[in-house]
């Protein structure tokens, strides 16, 4: 009975306090009463197709989004329609290629604004535009991709880069911490380790709190993460697509695109032959949103990729794109008609071992 009147009278008290405690006069005194809100959720677009399977507009701005798959499965394709729709919205694209598989003339070919430079005899001898682009002459180590990072959000922060950023990084995976670089051997625990430190703790933190209506700018991080594919661990099991470079991207992500098969690149090749001689113009390729943090929003389905973008793999939308490269085509297969063919999906597996790696 004591028992019951002593936590009778303790609520009571409680009740008493907190009816004449002021909590928003206790925030405003800590300094916690501003900066709460975020942003309205704004998306870098992409083409018509990628919206229609991925049922999503785009590429989130203010968060870490992941392209990953099996080499050419279409990373590179969804990077660049990002990298164009963000020029075309004011954004600056900062493109870190470690990977040193980037080509101007697709760039430009899927629409990037890119002027050429070139010297008394018209040789193109560099380039340049609305972008800031850097790459393994530079950047040496994923300690170093870091600091670029965070040294162009401190010069937004002074006033002197004054845009949205978005980096674009080609590719995760492709590129050593100092310590591998230091010890003369890529390890893969050291790789992760610094992927973990460097991003986790620091890079992918500044990015997602310029969502807050207190950041004058929005950044955005898309990374093509470079995969491989474990073995099943038991005979009934099934295999595992990894990503390369550890975990710590993949938990602070908010948005996975996965391309292709977990296995294989899952991909079937579209062509125009003539002869012995052919062009292919397209590639069916699966596309999954794996990870929705932002709406939720979950789907699968297959897309074709082509050097202007994705296409529906439906008969009308193929067709309109052979209409407007028809002739392109025929020149470089000497002329006259063609036949269009399309391979049988690519289905041969790539398994390692971890050991193997």
């Amino acid at each position: 009975m004591a028992k019951k009147i002593s936590k009778s009278l303790s609520a009571a008290v409680s009740a008493e306090i907190k009816s004449k405690f002021d909590l928003n006069k206790f925030k405003s005194s800590k300094g916690l009463d501003k900066n709460v809100k975020f942003k309205d959720q704004q998306w870098i677009p992409l083409s018509p197709a990628f919206q229609k399977v991925a049922g999503v507009p785009g590429i989130p701005m203010g968060h870490i989004t992941l392209l990953r798959g099996h080499s050419d499965t279409g990373k590179t394709t969804a990077l660049l329609e990002a990298a164009v729709s963000a020029q075309n919205m004011g954004s600056l694209p900062v493109f870190i290629i470690t990977e040193m598989k980037w080509n101007w003339e697709h760039a430009a070919q899927m629409g990037l604004e890119v002027k050429l430079i070139k010297d008394d005899e018209g040789n193109v001898i560099d380039y340049e535009g609305n972008f800031i682009y850097v790459d393994r002459e530079t950047l040496h180590t994923i300690e170093d991709v870091a600091a670029f990072i965070m040294d162009l959000q401190n010069e937004q922060k002074k006033g002197n880069l004054p845009y949205n950023l978005a980096f674009f990084w080609d590719s995760i995976g492709s590129i050593p911490c100092a310590m591998s670089v230091e010890k003369l051997k890529n390890n893969n625990e050291w790789n992760a380790g610094a992927m973990s430190t460097q991003f986790g703790n620091t890079v992918n933190q500044s990015i997602v709190m310029s969502r807050k209506e207190s950041s004058p700018y929005t950044n955005t991080l898309i990374a093509v993460n470079k995969v491989w594919t474990a073995k099943a661990e038991s005979p009934m099991g099934q295999p595992k697509m990894m990503n390369k470079g550890g975990m710590a991207m993949w938990y602070d992500a908010t948005f996975v695109v996965t391309f292709g098969n977990i296995s294989n690149a899952g991909t079937s090749k579209i062509k125009a032959i003539k002869g012995g001689m052919q062009v292919e113009w397209g590639k069916r390729t699966n596309l999954q949103i794996d990870k929705n943090h932002v709406n939720g929003m979950q789907s699968r389905g297959k897309i074709v990729m082509t050097n202007h973008g994705f296409i529906q793999d439906t008969d009308k939308d193929k067709n309109e794109y052979k209409k407007q490269h028809a002739d392109e085509w025929s020149k470089i297969l000497g002329g006259g008609t063609f036949k269009i063919v399309e391979d049988q999906e690519d289905v041969t597996p790539v398994l390692y071992d971890v050991e193997d790696l």
